[in-house]
């Protein structure tokens, strides 16, 4: 049996000074770095999608292969005003075919106590909307402004904890993928 597989980190956010980016590449690092997973990064700021909907003319081509080739979706989302934002909406209704039945873990950024917590609490609800099966785990970096130095590398003080957290939630998203991807 092949154990491999492909999960999407999927930064949430075109804002121009976005900091939710650095730990979405924190998190593909990790994700990387474990055995048997192959990561795609995926920054919506390289999908132009023309508009609203699902149907073939506001899709792109990429992203259309990218969700059709990943197993799974680890997706970043900062918190704009107690929600998630409009571009990461926008970038995943594009697939629904694509995301049936398939697993999705979910990280919250905020610059402010509680992480994006809200945010993820909105877009469980959308995911699964989408037919996504939203693990129960998720990773939260409130102040992230703080965690990650300018240059968008974490901060040496909050390595070790954060490398823990997003491993584990690596861990049970690819135990998840792995069951669902031999019952597909």
């Amino acid at each position: 049996m092949d154990t491999s597989i492909t999960i999407a980190v999927i930064a949430g956010t075109t804002r121009p000074k976005r900091e939710s980016i650095a730990a979405a590449r924190f998190i593909a690092v990790i994700g990387a770095s474990l055995p048997h997973i192959e990561i795609i990064f995926v920054d919506p700021i390289d999908y132009h999608l023309p508009h609203d909907g699902n149907d073939e003319e506001n899709r792109n081509s990429a992203y259309t292969e990218l969700t059709a080739k990943a197993d799974a979706f680890f997706i970043v989302t900062p918190e704009y005003n107690h929600s998630f934002p409009g571009s990461l909406k926008r970038l995943l209704d594009t697939e629904y075919d694509n995301y049936y039945r398939k697993p999705a873990a979910i990280a919250g950024c905020s610059n402010g106590a509680w992480g994006g917590v809200r945010a993820v609490e909105a877009l469980t609800t959308a995911l699964r909307g989408m037919e996504l099966l939203v693990s129960p785990y998720s990773v939260y970096f409130p102040k992230v402004q703080d965690i990650f130095d300018a240059d968008g590398s974490i901060k040496p003080e909050f390595q070790a904890r954060y490398t823990k957290n997003v491993t584990h939630v690596f861990s049970e998203l690819a135990w998840l993928t792995r069951a669902l991807k031999n019952a597909r």
